[in-house]
């Protein structure tokens, strides 16, 4: 029995192919323009940049000059890389351009789709910042397809690891500028912690076109950038309390391994608190006033790492150093370390050398970042399946695009 959504889509197709279909007429449009601009000169194909921006200056609206500008990149693209976008590669740079993600498959050229929206969203001036997944594509598809832009009197930057501020600054203030998920982020945390404007390295969040847009936007989007620095050395404090630990008998704490947890008894407050005064850590008659916040959370660590943690099961210690244990795989996690004083309580219970602590300066998330752009898009070989995820999420609609030929296998 065909259900009336069934009929619907047999009659009128799915929503992704009237998507598909409402652009096809944008692309003969295209396609009537290509003798025309075939006959100008590099010159006068360079000048339409110029022309388009100053229609926009007059009051043209964007999406007016998707034809002549999409024409432009096609015939520069001819001109410089000796490549002639297809139809289906122009939607689904449209499909880029209104915001959403273009889904193609592998070998379809995605990255010579991205240049006629990059093209079209760049003459507003206002940067637009294409995302890949490591520095070597950002370096590549900046060189690549770069020559496109330079061609037609573009600005074209690139962020990589080991750059100078000044440096960012400049990358970021062309018209197209290509970089990393990880270096953008960070580049906008470390912006967070200037003082001064003129400082700052990026200059706004206009659009962005993400490459392997599912790996970056969904696997990774929970993923935080943090940015941490060094407390002051308190490792005579550790050291201290430590010793302080080891007078404690079994009466004086209660322990739940499942919780993981460990506390003091009535008893055990007495105790520590006496043993505090004596040593002159603490201030006042209580360890629980206001002025021995630092000293509650240093006992509390103490008492974890000797009563909690077990040298060669959750951690070892190696080279002078502890090195956390992972609890499912029990394999060795070397540069991990426990956060908010643990580590430093069980580096003092090992008497190795003390590393400081880290405080965190500055921490977004991937999601977060990304949704700051004033407009987003994507393109992967795979987003289907995270449809839902990237529309409530993001607000994107993920878009399939045709193959330019037939596709020969049969799944």
């Amino acid at each position: 029995m065909v259900t009336l959504g069934g009929l619907a889509r047999k009659i009128l197709g799915s929503s992704n192919e009237r998507r598909v279909k409402a652009l096809r007429p944008l692309v003969a449009e295209i396609n009537q323009l290509e003798g025309e601009i075939q006959a100008l000169s590099d010159d006068e194909l360079r000048a339409r940049t110029d022309m388009f921006r100053k229609q926009l200056a007059e009051g043209t609206k964007l999406d007016d000059l998707i034809v002549p500008a999409f024409a432009t990149v096609r015939e520069a693209s001819k001109r410089v890389l000796g490549m002639r976008p297809f139809d289906v590669q122009m939607i689904g740079g449209m499909v880029l351009h209104q915001g959403a993600i273009s889904e193609m498959r592998t070998g379809e050229g995605k990255t010579l789709v991205a240049t006629a929206p990059v093209y079209l969203n760049a003459l507003a001036g206002k940067g637009v910042h294409v995302v890949t997944v490591n520095d070597y594509l950002a370096a590549r598809d900046s060189e690549w397809m770069g020559r496109i832009y330079k061609f037609l009197g573009l600005s074209v930057g690139v962020i990589v690891h080991g750059l100078e501020d000044e440096e960012r600054r400049e990358a970021y203030a062309c018209d197209v500028t290509y970089g990393t998920n990880n270096e953008l982020g960070f580049d906008y945390l470390r912006d967070n912690m200037k003082y001064d404007r003129a400082q700052m390295v990026q200059r706004g969040h206009h659009y962005a076109i993400v490459d392997e847009v599912d790996s970056i936007l969904i696997d990774e989007a929970r993923t935080p950038l943090i940015i941490s620095g060094p407390l002051d050395d308190r490792s005579d404090t550790y050291n201290s309390v430590d010793a302080l630990i080891l007078q404690l008998v079994k009466e004086d704490y209660e322990v739940d391994e499942k919780l993981k947890t460990a506390t003091f008894t009535e008893d055990g407050t007495e105790k520590i608190e006496n043993l505090l005064h004596a040593a002159g850590l603490l201030k006042g008659d209580s360890l629980y006033d206001i002025e021995n916040v630092a000293m509650v959370h240093h006992v509390n660590n103490a008492l974890k790492a000797h009563r909690l943690f077990q040298k060669d099961k959750d951690y070892i210690v190696r080279d002078g150093e502890i090195v956390i244990i992972d609890e499912f795989t029990g394999r060795m996690m070397p540069g991990r370390r426990y956060s908010e004083g643990l580590h430093q309580a069980l580096e003092a219970k090992e008497h190795v050398q003390i590393q400081p602590e880290n405080q965190t300066l500055a921490s977004i998330t991937f999601q977060n970042y990304f949704r700051m752009y004033e407009k987003l898009a994507g393109m992967t070989g795979t987003a289907s399946t995270e449809a839902e995820e990237f529309g409530n999420i993001y607000n994107l609609d993920v878009i399939e695009i045709p193959t330019n030929l037939p596709v020969q296998r049969k799944d």
